[in-house]
């Protein structure tokens, strides 16, 4: 008996001095991440000090609209227009897209999932995970995070072409370096409205890069490059990438035909 309770008590001060260990070491945890997160804050706030700009005064609708068809010029809209597929990628090639403009119809894959996007008429659309098709809330779910996808992404490559879009507002801001930006607001439509950005183009008209003042990002006035244009088989021109800072958004293997 004597052994058994031996045993037992050696057990229980096992446990104890586990628990004490456990403890301080869940204290110091604690604190690495109170370290770690406080280090993360102070770069956020100075991050946001540093760059956050103001959304600058702009006025001029009718120069705007001009200078938004000298932009749609440059980058050949009429060949767009008449542009039936568009295929890219996006977010390091794990959003797909093959669009046919005609019928209103997207493929968009990501993961395991593929959902037949029906641009008209949503509720119309179709989805498959691991090839199985989604019925219900799954499917529903499904439609909703495509279209989702499908503004954002899509709008990293066809931002210029939508300058005229329902709902948006164009005005002329005065740059630092005395040329005219066009900013273009975007009051209604796709996924976040009330976006605002402010086009660099060159002198011809051709649009280099972006600032964005933009819900989903805090900072405002993030510059994003357009300069990176290539020329699609059928004479249109699309950009191959993006940067943001350190950051390159890789639109994939861009692709434009009839």
């Amino acid at each position: 008996m004597m052994v058994v309770w031996k045993v037992a008590l050696i057990k229980e001060v096992t446990i104890k001095q586990w628990g004490i260990n456990g403890m301080k070491l869940f204290k110091r945890l604690l604190k690495i991440t109170g370290v770690i997160l406080s280090i993360i804050f102070i770069g956020l706030l100075v991050a946001y000090f540093m760059y956050n700009q103001p959304l600058p005064d702009s006025n001029n609708p009718e120069g705007a609209d001009k200078l938004a068809e000298q932009m749609l010029t440059t980058i050949n809209n009429d060949i767009y227009i008449k542009t039936r597929f568009l295929e890219w990628s996006f977010a390091g090639g794990k959003h797909t897209y093959k669009w046919d403009k005609e019928n209103g119809r997207v493929l968009v894959s990501w993961d395991d999932y593929a959902v037949n996007l029906n641009l008209n008429n949503p509720s119309k659309s179709t989805a498959t995970n691991k090839g199985i098709t989604l019925l219900s809330n799954h499917l529903d779910d499904s439609i909703k995070k495509a279209q989702d996808y499908f503004n954002n992404d899509s709008f990293w490559l066809l931002a210029p072409f939508k300058v005229f879009d329902k709902g948006t507002n164009r005005s002329i801001v005065l740059l630092d370096d005395g040329s005219e930006g066009l900013m273009v607001t975007y009051s209604s439509g796709g996924t976040t409205p009330g976006d605002s950005y402010l086009w660099k183009l060159n002198s011809n008209g051709f649009p280099e890069s972006f600032q964005m003042w933009v819900k989903i990002i805090p900072i405002g006035g993030l510059r994003a490059t357009w300069d990176d244009w290539k020329v699609m088989e059928n004479g249109l021109f699309l950009p191959a990438s993006h940067k943001i800072g350190s950051m390159t958004l890789d639109m994939g293997n861009v692709k434009a035909y009839n």
